[in-house]
């Protein structure tokens, strides 16, 4: 729509570009509006376009050059899966997928035995949780003890998947509901490296629906630092999806639609102990937001 590229102005500042290539994919109804504005902004910052382009179903044409020598009426066909880059992505284990739908089936949610494995898990979990939750009596201790073990359980996590090892159905399910709570998915957050990717992206697609928001939102966040915004605003929009108030994944939206780099972010991420010393002492409210989703159906599941 009108307007969708002005955070480009400000990107142009901010990063200092001074040259810029445009491609728009998909029929000239669609592409050169945008096409059009993008040169506009490029104009009024000063950016020079070398080059803007539309492909589409295998040929592109360009907007800057209408030499019929180079530059055909009919568009130059191309086959970018016979291109040195693809040669070279295969060779580094880099795989380009056809369509957005594509990387989107790469987080979608498990199903069929998968799906009713990680169910029943979750339900144990959930049992044991009601379990030791009504057998206390001293609901700030057992917040305590709950939040150090989901903090334990966090770490013992990256670091399996770091080895290239994976959680089992019961240790996934705990720890989603692990993450429920704010402390413990901030462990995630503030230790985040671009490799704790592959942990977020399996609990992403394994996790029960309403305890998914926590993990995609790490994961959009890993997408995001790698540079792979498109991955990160899809891990994004699937927690807002079942959960359009989850903030993490409302802040992370913001910053891919302002076309923020995740360079301002580094440097800037506070350590577990900032965190603790911030938050001060676990204590029996911090369990609300995991208890509130206990009694939730799982409206969003895939059928089994």
């Amino acid at each position: 729509p009108p307007g969708t590229l002005a955070p480009l102005a400000p990107l142009f500042d901010r990063e200092g570009v001074t040259d810029i290539v445009i491609v728009g994919y998909g029929p000239g109804e669609a592409v050169t509006p945008a096409v059009d504005e993008a040169r506009r902004l490029a104009a009024k910052a000063g950016v020079h376009v070398g080059e803007a382009l539309r492909a589409h179903e295998g040929r592109y044409w360009s907007y800057v050059c209408d030499l019929a020598t180079c530059c055909p009426a009919q568009g130059t066909p191309y086959d970018p899966s016979t291109s040195q880059i693809a040669a070279e992505a295969t060779v580094h284990g880099l795989v380009a997928l056809p369509d957005r739908e594509a990387l989107e089936r790469t987080i979608a949610p498990m199903t069929g035995p998968v799906r009713m494995a990680m169910r029943h898990a979750t339900a144990d979990a959930v049992a044991e949780f009601r379990e030791r939750i009504m057998a206390t009596t001293d609901l700030d201790a057992f917040a305590k003890q709950f939040v150090a073990e989901g903090l334990v359980r966090v770490r013992s996590a990256l670091a399996t998947h770091s080895e290239g090892g994976r959680l089992d159905d019961a240790e996934a399910a705990r720890l989603g509901l692990d993450l429920a709570i704010t402390r413990v998915r901030d462990e995630g957050w503030t230790t985040m490296q671009e490799c704790h990717a592959l942990l977020w992206k399996d609990l992403t697609r394994r996790l029960e629906p309403r305890f998914t928001p926590p993990a995609a939102s790490l994961l959009a966040m890993a997408a995001w630092r790698a540079g792979n915004s498109v991955q990160a605003t899809i891990a994004a929009e699937r927690a807002l999806a079942i959960d359009p108030d989850y903030s993490m994944a409302n802040l992370l939206m913001h910053a891919l639609q302002n076309l923020l780099s995740p360079s301002v972010m580094r440097g800037r991420l506070p350590t577990p102990a900032e965190l603790d010393a911030t938050m001060g002492p676990a204590h029996a409210a911090w369990l609300l937001p995991l208890i509130n989703l206990l009694d939730e159906e799982d409206l969003q599941s895939p059928p089994g």
